[in-house]
């Protein structure tokens, strides 16, 4: 816990099996209350690693993607009674060892919403991003702030905590399963007034690290670049927007 409130870490996994041990070991079990994985129909052992480990393990029986990864996870941290609930990859590409210092800008109430920027960070090429991701990270990025009005260092990053109350406001279940989720629930968070924190979180890119192939990402950037427009239209001309 940290200031009385109870601190949950989820893990969305898919095919984690040679980086979970890792990425568990450098949660900071002190302050965590809880630990939740959930293993989105993994070919490998990801599920009997997790349960060796003694983590909270829900395994999806098909593939629900990586949004749908993310809604049971945090259905079942606040099931589970938490107040401030963190995502990390166990991929081992962001440091666990940064969840108490994003958990505490939540729990003295400074912020709604962290994320772990890893444009803050001085490594993110030398840690391993590949250059074409990293530019159109930092394009996408300035197209955003420019439509959204906002002066995020990254919309794309994967480390990211909330407080109980952001994930029982936000409609999730109306964001996209796949991984545009992580997009549309900062464009909801931006319209609901949830003040949202960044961290410089430095970063590991290896064999081992999860990373959507080139037409996955083009197709990931066309739907950020969609739901903003679609929320620009929302906000402006009174257009319909699916994600609000």
């Amino acid at each position: 816990m940290l200031n009385g409130l109870k601190i949950c870490v989820v893990l969305p996994a898919y095919n984690a099996e040679s980086t979970l041990v890792n990425t568990y070991r450098e949660i900071p079990l002190d302050i965590v209350d809880d630990v939740i994985l959930v293993d989105d129909c993994s070919s490998d052992k990801t599920t009997e690693v997790a349960l060796r480990l003694g983590i909270k393990t829900i395994s999806h029986q098909t593939n629900l993607g990586y949004g749908g990864n993310q809604k049971t996870c945090y259905r079942e941290a606040i099931a589970r009674g938490a107040d401030i609930i963190v995502m990390v990859h166990p991929d081992y590409q962001y440091s666990p060892k940064l969840v108490a210092a994003m958990a505490a800008m939540i729990s003295y109430r400074e912020y709604d919403l962290v994320l772990g920027s890893r444009i803050l960070a001085q490594n993110t090429v030398s840690g391993g991003m590949p250059v074409y991701k990293y530019v159109s990270n930092r394009l996408l990025t300035f197209t955003q702030n420019l439509l959204l009005r906002q002066k995020l260092s990254e919309y794309h990053t994967g480390f990211r905590a909330f407080s109980r109350k952001v994930l029982e406001t936000l409609p999730l279940d109306k964001n996209s399963n796949d991984f545009v989720f992580d997009n549309q629930i900062l464009i909801q968070a931006m319209h609901h007034g949830f003040r949202i924190g960044e961290i410089s979180c430095p970063t590991k890119y290896d064999a081992n690290s999860s990373s959507i192939s080139l037409p996955r990402s083009v197709k990931y950037g066309l739907g950020v670049l969609s739901s903003s427009v679609e929320y620009l239209l929302y906000k402006h001309r009174g257009r319909p927007c699916s994600f609000l």
